[in-house]
Protein backbone atom coordinates (compact mmCIF):
# COMPACT_ATOMS: atom_id res chain seq x y z
CA UNK A 1 0.00 0.00 0.00
CA UNK A 2 1.59 2.87 -0.98
CA UNK A 3 2.04 6.38 1.36
CA UNK A 4 -0.75 9.04 1.17
CA UNK A 5 -0.29 12.70 2.30
CA UNK A 6 -3.22 15.10 1.79
CA UNK A 7 -2.75 18.92 2.03
CA UNK A 8 -5.57 20.90 2.64
CA UNK A 9 -7.16 24.14 4.33
CA UNK A 10 -8.49 24.02 7.81
CA UNK A 11 -12.00 22.67 6.39
CA UNK A 12 -13.89 20.11 4.40
CA UNK A 13 -14.29 21.90 1.20
CA UNK A 14 -12.97 19.92 -2.01
CA UNK A 15 -10.70 17.75 0.08
CA UNK A 16 -13.59 15.94 2.29
CA UNK A 17 -14.14 13.66 -0.83
CA UNK A 18 -10.78 12.31 -0.62
CA UNK A 19 -10.92 12.07 3.36
CA UNK A 20 -14.87 10.17 3.13
CA UNK A 21 -12.70 7.35 0.62
CA UNK A 22 -10.26 7.28 2.61
CA UNK A 23 -12.27 6.73 5.28
CA UNK A 24 -14.48 4.27 3.52
CA UNK A 25 -11.31 2.16 2.30
CA UNK A 26 -9.70 1.80 6.03
CA UNK A 27 -6.95 3.36 4.67
CA UNK A 28 -4.32 5.34 6.46
CA UNK A 29 -2.84 8.95 5.56
CA UNK A 30 -1.63 11.64 6.72
CA UNK A 31 -4.46 14.65 7.03
CA UNK A 32 -2.71 18.32 6.68
CA UNK A 33 -4.62 21.45 7.70
CA UNK A 34 -2.65 24.53 6.41
CA UNK A 35 -3.64 28.31 7.13
CA UNK A 36 -2.72 31.21 5.20
CA UNK A 37 1.07 31.91 5.70
CA UNK A 38 1.80 28.03 5.62
CA UNK A 39 0.05 27.75 1.98
CA UNK A 40 1.84 30.40 0.47
CA UNK A 41 5.17 28.58 1.11
CA UNK A 42 4.10 25.71 -0.33
CA UNK A 43 1.99 27.23 -3.55
CA UNK A 44 5.24 27.36 -5.29
CA UNK A 45 6.23 24.04 -4.64
CA UNK A 46 2.82 22.35 -5.65
CA UNK A 47 1.71 21.18 -9.21
CA UNK A 48 -0.50 23.78 -10.00
CA UNK A 49 -0.71 26.51 -7.38
CA UNK A 50 -3.43 25.28 -5.91
CA UNK A 51 -5.03 22.84 -3.24
CA UNK A 52 -5.93 19.95 -2.42
CA UNK A 53 -2.83 18.00 -3.28
CA UNK A 54 -2.29 14.41 -2.28
CA UNK A 55 1.35 12.99 -2.24
CA UNK A 56 1.41 9.38 -2.88
CA UNK A 57 4.84 8.02 -2.05
CA UNK A 58 5.89 11.62 -2.34
CA UNK A 59 4.69 12.20 -5.90
CA UNK A 60 2.49 15.20 -5.53
CA UNK A 61 -1.32 15.17 -7.43
CA UNK A 62 -3.80 18.05 -7.68
CA UNK A 63 -7.30 18.29 -8.47
CA UNK A 64 -9.89 16.89 -6.29
CA UNK A 65 -11.36 15.03 -8.86
CA UNK A 66 -8.65 13.19 -9.66
CA UNK A 67 -7.42 12.84 -6.02
CA UNK A 68 -10.70 11.10 -5.29
CA UNK A 69 -10.41 8.71 -8.32
CA UNK A 70 -7.42 7.46 -7.82
CA UNK A 71 -7.80 6.49 -4.16
CA UNK A 72 -11.14 5.21 -5.45
CA UNK A 73 -9.40 2.98 -8.03
CA UNK A 74 -7.22 1.51 -5.40
CA UNK A 75 -9.81 0.86 -3.11
CA UNK A 76 -12.15 -0.64 -5.41
CA UNK A 77 -14.81 2.08 -5.44
CA UNK A 78 -14.28 3.33 -9.48
CA UNK A 79 -16.65 1.09 -10.69
CA UNK A 80 -16.24 -3.17 -11.70
CA UNK A 81 -16.24 -2.80 -15.08
CA UNK A 82 -15.05 0.56 -18.16
CA UNK A 83 -18.52 1.20 -18.39
CA UNK A 84 -19.26 1.23 -14.34
CA UNK A 85 -16.08 3.64 -14.06
CA UNK A 86 -17.18 5.60 -17.26
CA UNK A 87 -21.55 6.12 -15.49
CA UNK A 88 -19.13 6.91 -12.51
CA UNK A 89 -17.38 9.92 -14.12
CA UNK A 90 -20.49 10.84 -15.37
CA UNK A 91 -22.22 11.42 -12.32
CA UNK A 92 -19.26 12.76 -10.82
CA UNK A 93 -18.90 15.50 -13.38
CA UNK A 94 -22.47 16.04 -13.26
CA UNK A 95 -22.18 17.23 -9.48
CA UNK A 96 -19.01 19.26 -10.42
CA UNK A 97 -21.26 20.97 -13.10
CA UNK A 98 -23.46 21.55 -10.10
CA UNK A 99 -20.95 22.86 -7.49
CA UNK A 100 -19.41 25.58 -10.60
CA UNK A 101 -23.33 27.09 -10.12
CA UNK A 102 -22.90 28.03 -6.48
CA UNK A 103 -19.61 30.07 -7.32
CA UNK A 104 -21.54 32.90 -7.23
CA UNK A 105 -21.79 32.24 -2.93
CA UNK A 106 -17.66 33.36 -3.54
CA UNK A 107 -17.66 36.02 -6.55
CA UNK A 108 -20.85 38.28 -5.79
CA UNK A 109 -20.02 40.94 -3.32
CA UNK A 110 -23.33 42.53 -3.84
CA UNK A 111 -25.60 41.54 -0.28
CA UNK A 112 -28.99 41.55 -2.43
CA UNK A 113 -27.61 39.96 -5.66
CA UNK A 114 -26.34 37.36 -3.24
CA UNK A 115 -29.52 36.36 -2.14
CA UNK A 116 -31.53 36.37 -5.63
CA UNK A 117 -28.85 33.91 -6.83
CA UNK A 118 -29.19 32.05 -3.82
CA UNK A 119 -33.43 32.16 -4.37
CA UNK A 120 -33.04 31.28 -8.13
CA UNK A 121 -30.08 28.22 -7.09
CA UNK A 122 -32.82 26.57 -4.65
CA UNK A 123 -35.73 27.61 -6.76
CA UNK A 124 -34.91 26.91 -10.09
CA UNK A 125 -31.75 25.43 -10.81
CA UNK A 126 -31.54 22.99 -8.40
CA UNK A 127 -34.62 21.18 -8.67
CA UNK A 128 -34.57 19.81 -12.46
CA UNK A 129 -31.04 18.72 -11.68
CA UNK A 130 -32.32 16.30 -8.76
CA UNK A 131 -34.67 15.12 -10.52
CA UNK A 132 -32.29 13.56 -13.11
CA UNK A 133 -30.01 12.48 -10.53
CA UNK A 134 -33.12 10.51 -8.87
CA UNK A 135 -33.94 9.26 -12.10
CA UNK A 136 -30.12 8.01 -12.12
CA UNK A 137 -29.89 6.55 -8.59
CA UNK A 138 -31.50 3.11 -8.45
CA UNK A 139 -33.54 2.41 -5.68
CA UNK A 140 -31.14 0.32 -3.80
CA UNK A 141 -29.54 3.92 -3.36
CA UNK A 142 -26.83 3.55 -5.81
CA UNK A 143 -25.77 5.41 -8.58
CA UNK A 144 -23.29 2.69 -10.26
CA UNK A 145 -23.92 -1.17 -10.19
CA UNK A 146 -25.33 -2.71 -6.61
CA UNK A 147 -22.35 -1.33 -3.76
CA UNK A 148 -20.87 1.92 -2.95
CA UNK A 149 -18.70 3.88 -5.18
CA UNK A 150 -17.01 7.46 -5.02
CA UNK A 151 -20.41 8.25 -7.54
CA UNK A 152 -22.43 8.09 -4.61
CA UNK A 153 -19.50 9.50 -2.03
CA UNK A 154 -19.09 12.43 -4.19
CA UNK A 155 -22.80 12.92 -4.22
CA UNK A 156 -22.91 12.85 -0.16
CA UNK A 157 -20.19 15.20 0.14
CA UNK A 158 -21.54 17.95 -2.19
CA UNK A 159 -24.72 17.99 -0.85
CA UNK A 160 -22.81 18.34 2.98
CA UNK A 161 -21.53 21.64 1.49
CA UNK A 162 -24.92 22.68 -0.25
CA UNK A 163 -26.22 21.93 3.34
CA UNK A 164 -23.66 24.01 5.06
CA UNK A 165 -24.64 26.60 2.84
CA UNK A 166 -28.34 26.49 2.65
CA UNK A 167 -29.78 24.39 5.49
CA UNK A 168 -32.69 22.79 5.11
CA UNK A 169 -34.57 19.72 3.37
CA UNK A 170 -33.33 20.02 0.02
CA UNK A 171 -33.68 16.50 -0.85
CA UNK A 172 -37.26 15.91 0.50
CA UNK A 173 -39.66 13.39 -1.51
CA UNK A 174 -36.54 12.39 -3.58
CA UNK A 175 -36.57 8.57 -2.09
CA UNK A 176 -33.75 6.97 -4.28
CA UNK A 177 -31.28 10.00 -3.53
CA UNK A 178 -32.00 9.71 0.39
CA UNK A 179 -30.93 6.43 0.10
CA UNK A 180 -27.39 7.26 -1.51
CA UNK A 181 -27.03 9.58 1.27
CA UNK A 182 -27.99 6.93 3.58
CA UNK A 183 -25.83 4.08 1.98
CA UNK A 184 -22.82 6.57 2.16
CA UNK A 185 -23.18 7.68 6.30
CA UNK A 186 -23.58 4.02 7.20
CA UNK A 187 -20.71 3.10 5.81
CA UNK A 188 -18.42 1.64 8.52
CA UNK A 189 -15.43 4.00 7.92
CA UNK A 190 -17.49 7.30 6.81
CA UNK A 191 -19.80 6.92 9.76
CA UNK A 192 -17.03 6.66 11.92
CA UNK A 193 -15.06 9.58 10.10
CA UNK A 194 -18.28 11.70 10.17
CA UNK A 195 -18.25 11.74 13.85
CA UNK A 196 -14.52 12.23 14.62
CA UNK A 197 -14.03 14.61 12.11
CA UNK A 198 -12.51 17.84 12.51
CA UNK A 199 -15.59 20.56 13.13
CA UNK A 200 -15.78 23.10 10.54
CA UNK A 201 -18.51 24.87 8.65
CA UNK A 202 -17.69 24.17 5.17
Amino acid sequence: MPTYKLTYFKGRGRAEIARLLFAAGGVKYEDVRLEGEEWQQLKPKTPMGQLPVLEVDGVMICQSKAIARLIAKDIGMAGKTPVEQARADMICDSVEDLGNKLMFMFTEKDENKKEEKKKEFLEKTLPPILDLFEKLASAEGYFVGNSLTWADVNFFAFFGFVNGFFPGDHLKGYVNLNKVMGNVSSNPGIEKWLKERPESTF
